[in-house]
C-alpha cells in the first residue's frame, strides 16, 4: 500500500529542508511532527528550516497547526521557518486562514534559495495555482 504522506529531510546551503509529498492531514502529520522536532530539536540557534511543499496536494488544519507551532519554535530560539512551492488547494487555504500572513512564502525552492521575495500565497501566477481569486 502505496503511503499518503510522505517527509524527506535533506541539507543545502546551511537550511534544512523538509520536502512534503502527498496528503497532511490528522492522519498523516506524525512524520511531519517528528521531522519538525528533530530539524529544531538539535539545530543551533538562528537555524533556517525551509518546507517545500510543491508535492503537498492537501493539508487540512492539523497540518497546519504543525507547521504554526513549528514556526514558533524555530522563532522562540532564534532560527526561522519558511515555506516554499504552496499550490491549490493548499495556498488557498493559508490564504483563508490567514496564515499566508504569518510565514515567508517563496514561489519555488529555487527562489528560496536564490533569495527572491515571495509574494502573498497563491499570487504568482504559476501553472496549477488557480490565481489569486
Amino acid at each position: 500500500m502505496a503511503r499518503r504522506f510522505s517527509v524527506e529531510a535533506t541539507a543545502r546551503d546551511g537550511t534544512t529542508v523538509l520536502a512534503l509529498a502527498g496528503e497532511l492531514d490528522h492522519d498523516t502529520a506524525a512524520p511531519l511532527r517528528e521531522a519538525l522536532d528533530a530539524a529544531l530539536g538539535g539545530a543551533d540557534p538562528g537555524v533556517r528550516l525551509l518546507v517545500d511543499c510543491a508535492g503537498l496536494r492537501f493539508c487540512d488544519s492539523t497540518g497546519l497547526n504543525v507547521l504554526l507551532r513549528a514556526r514558533l519554535a524555530a522563532e522562540q530560539s532564534g532560527g526561522r521557518l519558511e515555506l516554499s512551492g504552496l499550490r491549490q488547494p493548499v495556498a488557498r487555504m493559508f490564504r483563508i486562514t490567514g496564515a499566508d500572513g504569518v510565514f515567508q512564502v517563496y514561489p519555488s525552492l529555487g527562489d528560496a534559495f536564490a533569495g527572491a521575495t515571495g509574494g502573498p500565497v497563491g499570487g504568482w501566477g504559476t501553472e496549477g495555482d488557480g490565481g489569486t481569486s
